[in-house]
């Protein structure tokens, strides 16, 4: 069976269908979600991605991203793919959406309308090998430095929205970690 992406317009308005390996070859906007999963610390869940993946393989990203299906909320696929790739259930919460063009290897593009999502948890991972190399947390000082240095171990995705990602944290863990 082949997967299939929702295709929008700049506004996220469902224009179409197409399969997921198509869109990325002729590089059509399409609807996305990228999990970010922090623990008791404020340290952030990253994955490396698999190897076996057809594109960023082996880098390293947040928790985790994909597509919903035609018909499916995002935010029910954002939990069904944490579960899959990361053996996890907690809340998410919805926190901005960006849309974003890349190159990537094997001549493909992402070209999506992203949503992303926060949520806290100190369960540990148990990844699913076909989609997950490794996991490690960071704290987000640490991934920072880590972009500017060693730029090329991470997906295109998570260089591009870092800057809201940590502005969206820093209000988060600011405000819960106020008394009362």
């Amino acid at each position: 069976m082949t997967e299939e992406v929702i295709l929008v317009d700049q506004t996220d308005k469902q224009i179409g269908t197409m399969p997921k390996l198509e869109a990325h070859v002729l590089g059509k906007l399409h609807r996305a979600f990228s999990v970010f999963i922090f623990n008791g610390d404020g340290d952030l869940l990253l994955q490396q991605r698999a190897l076996s993946k057809y594109h960023s393989a082996g880098k390293w990203t947040n928790t985790c991203c994909s597509h919903p299906r035609p018909g499916e909320l995002t935010t029910v696929a954002a939990k069904r793919r944490l579960k899959e790739e990361m053996d996890m259930v907690c809340r998410l919460d919805p926190v901005f959406s960006f849309c974003y063009k890349a190159e990537v290897e094997n001549g493909l593009k992402e070209y999506e309308y992203d949503h992303v999502y926060f949520g806290t948890s100190d369960m540990l991972p148990i990844p699913n090998p076909e989609e997950v190399a490794d996991f490690r947390y960071i704290s987000m000082e640490d991934l920072k430095l880590s972009l500017i240095e060693e730029p090329e171990m991470y997906t295109e995705w998570l260089k591009i929205c870092f800057d809201q990602v940590i502005e969206h944290y820093e209000a988060l863990f600011t405000k819960s970690d106020l008394p009362g």
